[in-house]
């Protein structure tokens, strides 16, 4: 097993990360929190991360980054395994590789999506624009390429959480309605007409931005800054695609028209009728 030098305090050494033992940095961090006096409130207010990747170094790297930022980590090596996991242990969040053995990513995430809308990171070693579009369109909230920089992975679960996380607004009311369009904020609920919507993360952060100031035309920096936090890079495209889902979803619960497109300019909400 990979093994990591340690500094004076016991903490491993910056710059190790692609190298650490898992045995070694758990007893650390075990070590460091059974030494403080609320290590029990901080694990049981850690949020959930179920990582799936079938491989071991993947893995390692990823449970000692999260670890390090205090999540509580579920780990998964093929794809059936990854839905046991999920339906056990009920995570906050899922990091999912997309080339699994058994059930490849984008399968997992569509039988997932029958019951639950948590929030979904995709991982993928090919960095293929139809791996990204398909991933987004079946429920992902973010896509990362392999390589990737753990603190970027990071970054990015976080920002996903803050959206999801209900959020207290002065400005904002318990519900927002236009047209046949309501949502709450807190319970994280959308309905058209009463037939309720069931969107990712990304999406409600979307739909809630425009429904807030309904007629304002947003170019597609403005949708990012809406809902995605910590200036996190998002392609055009990938926009255009949580736009694209955001609307077929609408059209099914019976409404035509909810995010027109302002050619050369953005978006706009639509009647929603």
């Amino acid at each position: 097993m990979n093994t990591v030098s340690l500094q004076q305090d016991g903490a491993p050494e910056r710059g190790a990360v692609d190298t650490v033992g898992i045995a070694g940095l758990q007893a650390y961090l075990e070590g460091q929190l059974c030494a403080s006096s609320n290590w029990k409130a901080r694990v049981t207010m850690a949020k959930s991360i179920l990582v799936v990747d079938d491989d071991p170094h993947i893995l390692e790297v990823i449970s000692f980054a999260l670890e390090r930022a205090g999540f509580a980590l579920t780990a998964a090596k093929d794809g059936k395994q990854a839905l046991e996991k999920f339906r056990s242990s009920d995570p906050d969040l899922i990091v999912l590789d997309i080339s699994l053995p058994e059930m490849d990513g984008l399968d997992v995430c569509r039988e997932i999506r029958k019951t639950s809308q948590v929030p979904i990171l995709f991982l993928s070693s090919r960095d293929e624009e139809i791996d990204r579009i398909i991933g987004l369109e079946i429920g992902g909230d973010d896509y990362v390429s392999k390589p990737f920089s753990p603190r970027e992975l990071v970054a990015r679960i976080k920002a996903i959480l803050k959206r999801t996380a209900p959020v207290e607004q002065a400005d904002e009311p318990d519900t927002l309605k236009v047209g046949g369009v309501s949502l709450w904020p807190d319970q994280h609920r959308v309905e058209f007409s009463g037939v309720p919507v069931d969107l990712t993360a990304t999406e409600f952060q979307m739909v809630r931005a425009f429904l807030r100031r309904p007629q304002i035309v947003r170019d597609r920096n403005a949708i990012i800054d809406a809902a995605y936090a910590d200036n996190i890079h998002v392609s055009d495209r990938t926009v255009d695609s949580h736009i694209r889902h955001i609307r077929l979803k609408f059209q099914e619960a019976g409404c035509a028209s909810i995010i027109e497109t302002v050619h050369g300019v953005g978006y706009k909400l639509g009647t929603c009728t």
